[in-house]
C-alpha cells in the first residue's frame, strides 16, 4: 500500500509499521526458519541508525555521497521510525502515551 499525499494519524503509521512487520516476519522465517525478536530488531536499528549517522555527515559536510541526499536522509529516518515503532510494539511500550509523557515532563523541564 502507497500513501500518496496524506496525512497519516499515529495508529496508521503504527498498523503500517505492523504489517510490514508481519510480511518481514515471514520472509524470515523462510530464510532464518524464524522471526526476528527483539534482539534482532535492536541490530537492524543499530544499523540504520549508523547508516542515518553517515548521511548526517553528509548534510554537515563531512562526508560526500552520490545521489539525493535528502531522500536517502528522509528514507533512512522513515527506517529508523519503523523499528522504533516495531520496538514499542515488541516490548508492549504505549510509544504514543509515552511520548506525549516524555514531551509534558521535557517541556516542564525547560520552562
Amino acid at each position: 500500500m502507497i500513501i500518496n499525499s496524506k496525512i497519516m494519524q499515529f495508529e496508521e503509521i503504527k498498523k503500517r509499521a505492523l504489517e510490514i512487520k508481519k510480511k518481514y516476519g515471514e520472509l524470515e522465517i523462510k530464510k532464518y526458519g524464524k522471526v526476528w525478536g527483539g534482539r534482532e530488531l535492536m541490530e537492524g536499528f543499530v544499523g540504520d541508525v549508523g547508516d542515518l549517522m553517515k548521511l548526517i555527515m553528509v548534510k554537515e559536510g563531512v562526508r560526500k555521497i552520490d545521489g539525493d541526499i535528502d531522500q536517502k536522509l528522509a528514507h533512512e529516518l522513515a527506517d529508523c521510525l519503523w523499528s522504533v515503532l516495531v520496538l514499542a510494539d515488541e516490548y508492549d511500550v504505549d510509544l504514543e502515551e509515552s511520548f506525549v509523557r516524555t514531551m509534558d515532563g521535557l517541556e516542564k523541564r525547560i520552562k
